[in-house]
C-alpha cells in the first residue's frame, strides 16, 4: 500500500489552488482598472510592495472604495504568478469569465436602437490577437464578439491584457457552431459577410445596416464552408509588395469601413 504523505499532499492542493489562480487572473494597470470600474468581482488584488504611485496608486484607492482587500507583496511573487509577464505591478484574481449568449448581443443592439453590429471569430488561436479585436470591436462600436468553443482562443489574463480592459464592455459569445450561428443570423434578417482576399473591396461594398463581418485564422483564413454559408465576401485593398494583414489589423480596418458608412458619430 502507498504510504500517504501529508507534506506532499499539502503541495499538491497549494498547487492546485494556484493554477486556478492563473486561470481567472487579470494582469496590467488598465485591464485591472477596468475590470474594478465595470464592477466585476475581484477575489484577491495584488500589488507589488514599493511601487504605489501612479496609476497604482489609483487601483488601491478604487479597490478600497469597493471594499477589494489589497494584498501587498514582493514583485517576485506577482513574477511567479504571472502569465503574460508584463503584470507591471498588480494582479487581480477574478471570478470566471461569464460569456454571452447570442440573444444578449442582439438585445444590446435593441436597446441602443441601432442596427446589429457584429464580429464572429472563425478559429483565431493568439490571444494576442483575440485581445485586440476585442479592443477594436469595443471602439468601433460593435454590439459583440462570437467565438468557437473549439480551436479558439478563449478569454485569459493574456487576452485581458491585450484587449486593454475592453473584455469588461464587450460582449463575447462563445458557441458551438459557427455555421448554426449564421443561419441564425440570416434569419433574423442579418447580412453576414466573410473577409477574405476573393471578395469585392470593401468600400465598394454597402455595409451599413444589420451585419456581421467573419474574420478567419491567423493562417487558414475564413474556413471553406463558413465562407459559403456567407451572404458575400468582402476584401480589403493591398497597396504593397506584402500581400496579408495580421488577423486582429484587418479586423479593425474593417470595422473601422463599417463604421465609416454607418456615420461616426464619435468625438
Amino acid at each position: 500500500m502507498k504510504k500517504f504523505d501529508k507534506k506532499n499532499k499539502g503541495k499538491r492542493i497549494e498547487s492546485e489552488r494556484e493554477t486556478v489562480e492563473r486561470e481567472n487572473i487579470i494582469e496590467g494597470r488598465n485591464p485591472v482598472i477596468e475590470a474594478i470600474k465595470s464592477g466585476r468581482t475581484i477575489e484577491k488584488l495584488y500589488v507589488s510592495k514599493g511601487d504605489l504611485e501612479g496609476s497604482i496608486k489609483m487601483i488601491i484607492s478604487l479597490a478600497r472604495e469597493r471594499g477589494i482587500v489589497v494584498n501587498e507583496v514582493e514583485r517576485k511573487r506577482l513574477d511567479d504568478m504571472s502569465t503574460t509577464k508584463a503584470h507591471q505591478g498588480v494582479i487581480a484574481v477574478v471570478g470566471e469569465y461569464k460569456y454571452y449568449d447570442l440573444e444578449d448581443i442582439l438585445n444590446l443592439a435593441r436597446e441602443k436602437g441601432e442596427d446589429p453590429f457584429i464580429i464572429i471569430l472563425d478559429e483565431i488561436e493568439d490571444p494576442h490577437n483575440l485581445g485586440s479585436i476585442i479592443r477594436s470591436a469595443n471602439i468601433f462600436g460593435a454590439h459583440g464578439v462570437i467565438i468557437p468553443k473549439r480551436r479558439s482562443a478563449l478569454v485569459t489574463a493574456t487576452v485581458a491584457k491585450a484587449s486593454a480592459g475592453a473584455i469588461e464592455y464587450t460582449k463575447i459569445a462563445k458557441v458551438t457552431n459557427l455555421n448554426q450561428v449564421i443561419k441564425e443570423l440570416k434569419e433574423s434578417g442579418i447580412w453576414v459577410a466573410a473577409l477574405d482576399m476573393d471578395g469585392e473591396i470593401c468600400y465598394n461594398k454597402d455595409l451599413r445596416g444589420p451585419l456581421a463581418v467573419v474574420i478567419g485564422s491567423e493562417g487558414r483564413g475564413v474556413s471553406r464552408l463558413v465562407k459559403e454559408n456567407c451572404d458575400f465576401v468582402v476584401k480589403i485593398p493591398m497597396f504593397g509588395e506584402i500581400s496579408s494583414l495580421n488577423a486582429s489589423v484587418a479586423a479593425g480596418v474593417i470595422m473601422y469601413e463599417v463604421r465609416k458608412q454607418r456615420g461616426i458619430k464619435g468625438e
